[in-house]
């Protein structure tokens, strides 16, 4: 079928790995890093010089994802000046979140506890504590044994690292693979951050990567001699929030953003699931693509696996941009495919951020839209509409665990447990208002420690100095 004049395609790819570097002196600032991603981006295009010069000059866009380290006031203003871009640009730069790269494809001190949210009156916020109430969650709603979950968790995490091993673009690139046995067992080396999640199932960050992407037409793609092996068409995509108060959301063992995300992908671009041939899921903790998979009906250890990368821990997870580097190698591989099959082939991309709050999800595919007519806007609103059993900020009274985790000490001693809950109601059932609570009796941390689910058991919850206390024997008054 003839191909419209305006379809907007992917015609270059670059990542730039900056692991050689010496240290943290010898290392590349962000900026340079990107630079020079763009870059490789624009070699891949297999242009001449002077073609790849008329590209870079006929940049009207720059998008950028915001960088975690370096505290630029304009990063894509710098990125025009430094390429050199005439005329008036069209500047952008994300919010934080790994949500932002699939986003923009898309889109093209103390302070008093009064002045405190209810998570953070519970030092409860982060995500190495957020992630691990889903997981806990999901394992029970499953009804899953915890050694069955962290088997779960990681075998697939081995898979994974079986993949970022063999990418050179990947931070453990030419190293040995972590395995289940230890990415499951805890040790000195992999301690327990936050249950069930020791450390190697949270994302490594400490890395020095870029990714760049370059799209343009169909028409301009022709104009300048981009050979159509090259070109990879985004057929659309869509993203939508949850509240980003985890504890205003209506349960932990799904994600509506996560699920509504993928739906809506699928259905603007009139797909399957079985139509889709590569997938990279975000991976920043085992549950995310526990949660995707579920939905969709895949198997974990299926013949098509959940990522072309191999995750947030071994190919490493570069700030907000981990996606960036799961478009470029998604176009990669389909080009590949491209060049074997005449069929079309599919592939999807889901990024998350914030703590399982904003999702994004594009399909990129090696033949055009059948109708030939990208869809221009986002098919979600920007929050999921969804309600929660009412919040008690200072909760009394009989209460059932929803989820839990324990935070622990680099010693590998339990520090503090959290516990999200219900209040018991007149009837004696868990269906009251919810509510957060600290677990600092010795007594109870051992038993969120125990090896055994706790996840739907009765203790007691009381206020003091601004925070809920949750116990399993009431104290004698």
């Amino acid at each position: 079928m003839p191909i419209a004049a305006e379809i907007p395609i992917l015609v270059g790819v670059g990542e730039i790995n900056d692991r050689a570097a010496k240290g943290r002196d010898d290392a590349a600032e962000p900026l340079t890093l990107m630079l020079r991603a763009i870059g490789a981006a624009i070699q891949d295009t297999t242009l001449t010089t002077d073609a790849a010069q008329k590209l870079q000059s006929a940049i009207e866009s720059v998008s950028v994802v915001a960088n975690w380290t370096w505290p630029y006031p304009d990063a894509p203003g710098l990125l025009v000046k430094r390429l050199g871009l005439p005329g008036a640009v069209h500047t952008v730069e994300s919010h934080h979140g790994g949500d932002s790269p699939v986003q923009s494809g898309i889109e093209n001190g103390q302070r008093k506890l009064t002045e405190l949210d209810l998570g953070s009156r519970h030092f409860l916020g982060a995500p190495i504590q957020v992630y691990p109430l889903y997981e806990a969650a999901f394992r029970a709603h499953n009804k899953q044994t915890l050694s069955e979950n962290h088997k779960e968790s990681a075998e697939l995490y081995a898979e994974f690292a079986q993949t970022a091993a063999k990418l050179p673009f990947s931070w453990s690139y030419g190293q040995k693979p972590e395995t289940a046995e230890s990415i499951g067992n805890v040790t000195k080396r992999n301690r327990m951050i936050c249950s069930p999640y020791p450390l190697l199932m949270n994302a490594f960050n400490t890395v020095n990567l870029a990714a760049a992407c370059i799209i343009t037409t169909t028409t301009f793609a022709r104009e300048l001699g981009i050979p159509e092996s090259k070109w990879i068409y985004p057929l659309g995509g869509a993203g939508t929030s949850d509240s980003s108060r985890f504890w205003e959301r209506p349960f932990f063992h799904a994600s509506r953003s996560l699920s509504q995300s993928l739906d809506a992908a699928l259905k603007i671009t009139e797909l399957r699931t079985d139509d889709i041939d590569l997938f990279d899921i975000y991976s920043c903790f085992p549950i995310v693509p526990k949660l995707a998979a579920h939905h969709l009906g895949l198997p974990l250890h299926g013949t098509k696996p959940i990522t072309v990368l191999g995750g947030l821990t071994s190919f490493g997870g570069a700030g907000n941009n981990y996606s960036m580097h799961a478009i470029t190698e998604m176009a990669r591989q389909l080009r590949t495919r491209k060049q074997a099959s005449s069929k079309a082939q599919n592939g999807l991309v889901l990024a998350n951020g914030g703590v399982l709050s904003y999702h994004h999800t594009v399909i990129l595919s090696t033949r055009p839209r059948q109708d030939a007519d990208y869809p221009m806007w986002n098919p979600l609103p920007s929050n999921v509409d969804e309600e929660h059993p009412p919040i008690k900020e200072q909760a009394e009274g009989g209460g059932i665990i929803e989820t839990y985790t324990v935070q622990f000490g680099r010693d590998g001693s339990p520090v503090m447990g959290f516990v999200v809950g219900r209040l018991l109601d007149r009837f004696g059932n868990g269906n009251g208002d919810r509510f957060i609570a600290n677990v600092e009796d010795a007594n109870t941390l051992q038993q969120l420690c125990s090896g055994t689910e706790q996840v739907g058991k009765q203790g007691w919850v009381s206020t003091k100095d601004g925070r809920n206390l949750f116990v399993y024997k009431q104290a004698k008054i």
